[in-house]
């Protein structure tokens, strides 16, 4: 077994940069009582064990940058809460374009601005071997059908396992899981749930209610923020898969389905100022005892980039544990507890559950990750 997980990131972008923050920030702590992780320690593997061999993006003003240097580039705004970083001497690498930069990013000044380098893409497959990198874990912007699959094909050449961060079906694409399981390798996805944020927030409000027994008749979640993510689905038609996942990943919880016209869950506005602080606008309608309608709202505010990276340290590890296992294919109980659209969804407590359960007992997981 391998004592570090060797990891790549395709899109140096504000999770890129939480990530690559938090890598340094518990490096050389003590893990177990540090704030801030759902797992100090999956299996074998800390924090301190991961590494990153190699990063890609298209962004000329990232593109042949030190990785340190590159996730502060450009129009990255996340929080800065680990100012010093290693030099690990990986340099980011041209990437494919294919759908990965909408067409409106041109239109915006300075910051926001992003255009695609004026140079040939690395061969990703050849330089995940060349590397030796056990995961890649994908953050291309929200939409970028062609550019994941790239990436997900790029993984089953080089014999690389995969955490797919993003709203393009992956994990739960039948061919693609059938496909990673044939070659034996490990994917954790589809589209990542934040540690704490609005879709978590939302669906433990939902699960609560049908629990307790009041019937939700109403729903919407609306999100603003200011950072690429959001400036990405000013172009609605990306928005296709996101709003399926997030829109499932909250009827889920549900012992009856919302009509569609009935539940809204999605982004709704790009706020430059706001950055990358995330503003969800929750409100749920219910009939309870008697049928008298009640309602509730809340407003929530978050860091989105490091609530993300939260989770996929998580997910990074849990597939590094499966390669260790020789397991392949869909990881039914992480991508459940870490996901909004996994191949099974699970109400969050049964994930959680499952997940202690995988890192527990080795072995083959079955289709509820139990």
């Amino acid at each position: 077994m391998n004592p570090k997980v060797r990891i790549a990131i395709a899109g140096v972008g504000n999770c890129a940069s939480s990530l690559v923050q938090g890598l340094n920030y518990y490096a050389g702590s003590n893990a177990e009582a540090a704030t801030g992780l759902m797992n100090p320690n999956i299996g074998a593997y800390g924090v301190a064990d991961v590494e990153v061999v190699a990063a890609f993006d298209v962004d000329p003003r990232k593109i042949g940058r030190p990785l340190h240097e590159a996730i502060f580039a450009g129009a990255n705004c996340t929080t800065v809460f680990q100012q010093d970083i290693a030099d690990t001497g990986v340099i980011v690498q041209m990437g494919p374009v294919l759908d990965g930069v909408a067409s409106h990013f041109a239109d915006y000044p300075d910051r926001m601005a992003i255009r695609a380098a004026d140079q040939e893409p690395v061969d990703v497959a050849a330089e995940l071997k060349r590397t030796r990198a056990d995961v890649l874990v994908n953050f291309v912007p929200v939409g970028s059908e062609l550019a994941a699959r790239h990436y997900a094909n790029a993984c089953l050449a080089s014999g690389t396992a995969m955490v797919n961060c993003v709203p393009v079906f992956i994990a739960s694409d039948p061919a693609f899981a059938e496909a990673f399981r044939s070659r034996g390798l490990p994917i954790v996805g589809d589209d990542i749930k934040s540690q704490f944020g609005a879709t978590i927030l939302h669906r433990i409000l939902a699960r609560n209610m049908a629990d307790r027994g009041v019937r939700l008749t109403h729903t919407y979640q609306l999100n603003t923020g200011g950072n690429t993510d959001f400036l990405n689905m000013l172009e609605r038609s990306r928005l296709e898969s996101k709003k399926i996942s997030k829109t499932e990943s909250v009827q889920s919880q549900l012992d009856t389905r919302l009509h569609d016209d009935d539940i809204h869950v999605g982004p709704s506005d790009f706020v430059p100022w706001q950055r990358d602080n995330k503003l969800c606008f929750l409100r749920m309608e219910w009939e309870g005892f008697g049928g008298v309608p009640m309602h509730v709202e809340a407003r929530l505010s978050v860091e989105d980039s490091p609530n993300s990276a939260g989770v996929v340290i998580d997910a990074i590890r849990c597939a590094k544990l499966a390669l260790d296992r020789g397991e392949g294919g869909p990881l039914f109980a992480i991508s459940s507890y870490t996901m909004k659209h996994p191949p099974v969804q699970l109400r969050d407590s049964e994930a959680y559950d499952a997940v202690q359960r995988y890192i527990a007992h080795p072995g083959n997981e079955r289709p509820l990750g139990v």
